[in-house]
């Protein structure tokens, strides 16, 4: 708990919520609810373990906030996450009431645990242990199935060290989704990429062979689609996305857009995850300065070549 006056309200109010969720308190001496309310709140802070901070504010020393949260009696309790005021009620509370309340909207402790595992698998990967992030990802989706952004980490390491099968295992449960997640869409593809390239006669072609073959009949779309393929499953993004466009503008509706489908999920795959609440902006350091630094021009060349293939499909489905 700390008390917050209006020196301290953005850092230990707004900032603080970027990381984790901050319960306002709002509250006066003299208010009876708010003894009662008080310790509750306190001892909700220490069994939940660090899921939310706790934030008391004197509402007759702090009128300017108070008035700023529009704080019309008292105790009232505003839930920050992300910097903004998401939900909250008035009035003492039983503590089932409060449980009910924090659970609805703060991370469970798997949830919490599987998102600890999965900055730490990042650590590990970048480091270059690519055996101990596989471990660490398992063990966090283990923790909390729920968490997609685990299951996509472990299953894209998992293609990328070679276990298909095992990835394909993992994508299984998303796609039976009656809306099924794009991302996973796209590991998909890749994996049937790969598969293609272990499993057809063509998957041992030289590139040269492919270009013969496409030389002698530029609509034999589907020696496209398996050199397309073959480049994806070997990493050549940029030259599989160039092979489906020369289908695309030739017939887009081929195979019911098998060359559209793969394009979207090769884009999909280079796409950078959204950044977290609590990440900094792209480009900037975790106080906002600007980078000018080789992350950052990755980032932004990255960015580019998005965007330039985007429109260039756009303009051959146009």
């Amino acid at each position: 708990m700390i008390d917050v006056t209006i020196e301290n309200f953005e850092a230990e109010v707004i900032q603080a919520s970027m990381q984790v969720p901050v319960l306002v308190d709002f509250w006066a001496p003299w208010c009876g609810p708010c003894k009662t309310l008080g310790p509750l709140l306190d001892k909700l802070e220490a069994d939940y373990g660090g899921r939310f901070k706790l934030a008391k504010i004197d509402s007759d020393q702090e009128q300017q906030l108070a008035g700023m949260f529009g704080i019309r009696s008292i105790p009232t309790c505003v839930l920050m996450i992300g910097g903004k005021p998401v939900d909250g009620f008035m009035g003492a509370q039983p503590e089932s009431k409060l449980r009910e309340f924090l659970d609805k909207h703060l991370p469970s402790e798997a949830a919490m645990a599987a998102e600890a595992g999965a900055d730490e698998a990042q650590q590990l990967l970048d480091s270059g242990d690519v055996q101990a992030a596989l471990q660490m990802l398992q063990e966090s989706l283990a923790a909390d199935p729920s968490n997609d952004d685990a299951r996509f980490d472990y299953a894209r390491l998992l293609i990328q060290t070679g276990a298909v099968s095992e990835a394909e295992a993992q994508i299984e449960e998303p796609l039976k989704r009656i809306q099924q997640p794009l991302r996973f869409v796209a590991l998909k593809a890749w994996a049937q990429a790969i598969r293609f390239v272990h499993e057809d006669d063509r998957g041992d072609w030289p590139l040269e062979q492919f270009d013969a073959a496409i030389a002698a009949n530029k609509r034999d779309f589907d020696t496209r689609f398996a050199k397309a393929q073959a480049l994806m499953a070997e990493g050549q993004w940029t030259a599989s996305m160039d092979e489906l466009l020369e289908i695309i503008m030739r017939d887009k509706t081929w195979n019911d857009q098998a060359a559209r489908k793969l394009f979207v999920a090769i884009l999909e795959l280079l796409t950078p995850p959204k950044p977290k609440a609590n990440d900094a902006v792209p480009g900037t350091t975790a106080g906002g300065i600007a980078l000018t630094g080789k992350a950052s021009k990755q980032e932004d060349e990255v960015g580019a070549l998005l965007s330039s293939y985007r429109r260039r499909l756009s303009m051959a489905l146009n």
